[in-house]
């Protein structure tokens, strides 16, 4: 091992979602300090929420996040309906389905193509790849803008979904929109496919740590992502109602996202977590992909979390035609439209409860938990997000990496931390909501 000292401080991590820092102290070839510092303030939207009806309840979380809007909205939803015990009809499960697979979808291109691609292409952002890549570029802004489109239809927009609600849907699609998505998503294949074959070009580091994944599992051979129990690759499995034995957060000076970790010192969440317990469940599609690109389960390299992202964007891409293909086969029932807050048919009887609500959606597993009175109003409310659960994993990793790369110049090993926390793409912002803390003797 190299005798050297490094130092290095990158402040404000780019191409990442919020503000974290990375710090490292390495001296006579020891390592000192290597931190992920999380220096978000913390969120509150726990506290929004206490006070708030369960029919608002969505409309808030969805708020956390604007790129994760949907899938809040549906860890929401599903947590309110667990509280008060009602069970969602069969077509709004298919379509709550369809808006997670495009959310998928939307988030895991912007990460591959314009936070990740400039790594792997040699460059420091995604500009130079307009005059470089253009062809490129142009790819990859269609096809964010064809998944925002058909969310348009879907929900009336992407970015904070307005008719998906508690119950239901407040407008259902009809069959010229039903047939608007389809030719939006089948125009996308060609697309896909050169995704495909840019990623074949693409070399990722080599870099492994045996740790803990953990993800929705289910015994359906649907790949699951709305819902299951909670597995993990060291063989547990839990009720979403334990989330908290499966969590288990604390604290740590330098972060104002708390830490979590399970079975080991800590464990890894989001797509490489679910191609690693779930990869037989995938379409045949998104299963050639993966062995085209050498991707097999049970895989340790961080960084082939992107990897994993793209095997999911096939599968996504072919559920979301699948599933809207049903809903027209069959026709949809518009009878199932519902109106906020009315319960004329008596569909949605209120009643006090706890639920839970656990979806995957894209950086890993999002667990919302309320607590709700018998007029439907939140009391307590707790959000765990995927970020908040790989922050402890992340940094276990650079603590593991960087003694493998002191040969290296300092400006290599801060970009291959830079790319190492970028890999897991975190949502830092939406991860910090914080503990009360009482200081003794200061």
């Amino acid at each position: 091992m190299s005798k050297r000292n490094v130092k290095i401080n990158v402040e404000y991590l780019t191409r990442v979602e919020g503000h974290g820092n990375i710090v490292v102290d390495v001296r006579n070839g020891e390592l000192n300090q290597c931190e992920l510092q999380i220096v978000e303030a913390p969120r509150l939207f726990e506290g929004m929420l206490c006070g708030r009806s369960i029919f608002e309840a969505q409309h808030i979380t969805s708020r956390i996040c604007g790129i994760c809007s949907c899938g809040h909205t549906l860890a929401s939803i599903q947590a309110a309906e667990d509280a008060i015990g009602f069970k969602p009809s069969d077509q709004t499960i298919k379509l709550r389905k369809v808006l997670l697979h495009l959310e998928n979808l939307d988030s895991h291109l912007l990460h591959i193509y314009l936070l990740v691609a400039p790594d792997l292409l040699g460059v420091k952002s995604f500009v130079p790849l307009i005059d470089s890549h253009n062809k490129v570029v142009r790819r990859a802004l269609r096809m964010k803008k064809t998944v925002n489109d058909v969310c348009d239809i879907l929900v009336g927009r992407h970015v904070h979904p307005i008719s998906s609600i508690v119950g239901g849907f407040t407008k259902l699609p009809t069959p010229k929109n039903l047939d608007a998505m389809l030719n939006l998503l089948y125009g996308m294949q060609p697309d896909m496919e050169a995704t495909i074959e840019l990623a074949a070009t693409l070399k990722f580091p080599q870099f492994s740590r045996d740790t803990e994944y953990v993800a929705l599992v289910s015994d359906t051979p649907e790949y699951p992502m709305l819902s299951g129990e909670i597995g993990s690759t060291d063989g547990i499995r839990m009720n979403k109602k334990d989330y908290r034995k499966i969590t288990n957060e604390f604290i740590v000076p330098h972060s104002s996202a708390k830490f979590c970790k399970l079975s080991r010192s800590s464990y890894m969440v989001g797509a490489l977590a679910r191609f690693n317990l779930n990869s037989e469940k995938l379409v045949p599609q998104a299963k050639e992909v993966a062995r085209a690109i050498g991707l097999k389960p049970k895989c340790i390299n961080p960084y082939l979390n992107t990897a994993a992202q793209l095997v999911e964007c096939v599968h996504s891409l072919a559920e979301a035609i699948h599933f809207i293909e049903e809903l027209k086969g069959k026709g949809v029932d518009y009878s199932q439209e519902i109106v906020v807050g009315i319960d004329e048919k008596g569909n949605i009887p209120i009643c006090a409860g706890n639920g839970v609500g656990a979806v995957e959606v894209p950086r890993g597993t999002l667990f919302h938990n309320y607590e709700v009175d018998k007029k439907g109003i939140i009391t307590k409310a707790n959000c765990i997000i995927p970020t908040n659960q790989n922050v402890n994993s992340i940094e276990h990793d650079m603590k593991k990496l960087v003694p493998e790369i002191l040969d290296q110049t300092d400006d290599e090993i801060r970009l291959a931390l830079e790319m190492l926390v970028r890999a897991y793409d975190p949502c830092i912002s939406c991860s910090t909501h914080f503990l009360n803390v009482k200081f003794v003797n200061r």
